[in-house]
């Protein structure tokens, strides 16, 4: 800020007279009040879109989502690290397990088809589509301390902010606390699990514009963190801008492929339906 624009600020009738002045101003990191996208999919109509924001390096965001609505993440310069919770918006005791994600499909790399499962054995998010491949159940996300050790600062409020503390951000909107900050998954950063156990980071950078679509299979609370991936070996606080955008959507149907393609995966289809029959 010049010192003539500090000294203007000084006086509030000035700084109101500026803030108004900044109306209709479109930076790239910022959501659309109210949403607009013009690459929607054909099937989905304008009055359906529910949420538009790109996300900011080391930013974060948050949303409340309807059962059968989609979100689609795209990285929009091939260096974006979403890193996400969710949580049963109705009772946000129940959020994800990334143990049971793993451990029911019987498989440790996420991708379209697979399920995002909660600690009561249902399914909150499915993948419907993933063009990236590339994704993480078992890093988790920083935090202040690791920041610190990597990059000199790791506070919310420094220059190299952190996972952990983005989503006590985020959860706080909705009445939650640290308690509730559980084990994250991270799209679009993966890792590698070898023979012996190492976890090897596959962080990229990658090609801009890689996406995901997650399908609510519940109601449910969305937060997300745009933080370099915790395992990210360059030196120096390494990510860039994420797009979020969510529309409404049908409750997926019973012969729905995703749904029906396992037995375990549709035991877990059956305990959300189970739960909805109440």
């Amino acid at each position: 800020m010049t010192e003539t624009l500090a000294n203007k600020l000084a006086n509030p009738l000035a700084a109101r007279d500026h803030a108004r002045a900044m109306g209709g101003t479109v930076v790239e990191a910022m959501p659309l009040l109210p949403p607009v996208a013009s690459d929607l999919p054909a099937d989905v109509a304008t009055a359906d879109l529910l949420w538009e924001e790109t996300i900011a390096a080391g930013g974060y965001a948050t949303r409340r989502l309807p059962r059968g609505g989609r979100l689609r993440l795209i990285d929009l310069h091939g260096d974006a690290c979403a890193s996400l919770l969710i949580f049963n918006a109705e009772m946000p005791t129940e959020r994800l397990s990334f143990a049971d994600t793993v451990k029911v499909q019987w498989n440790a790399y996420l991708g379209q088809g697979k399920l995002l499962l909660s600690d009561m054995g249902r399914v909150l998010m499915s993948l419907t589509a993933d063009d990236a491949g590339t994704h993480d159940c078992f890093a988790g996300t920083s935090n202040a301390a690791t920041n610190a050790a990597k990059y000199g600062n790791g506070s919310n409020s420094g220059p190299y902010p952190n996972g952990r503390d983005r989503f006590l951000l985020g959860t706080a909107k909705h009445g939650l606390g640290r308690r509730d900050v559980h084990a994250c998954v991270n799209l679009f950063k993966g890792t590698q699990i070898e023979a012996d156990g190492t976890i090897t980071p596959v962080v990229g950078p990658f090609a801009p514009g890689r996406s995901v679509v997650l399908r609510a299979e519940m109601e449910v609370i969305v937060v997300i963190a745009n933080c370099p991936h915790v395992l990210d070996p360059r030196p120096d606080y390494t990510v860039t801008p994420l797009r979020a955008t969510a529309w409404r959507g049908p409750v997926t149907p019973l012969d729905d492929p995703i749904r029906t393609a396992t037995p375990e995966g549709l035991r877990a289809f059956l305990n959300v339906e189970d739960y909805f029959r109440r």
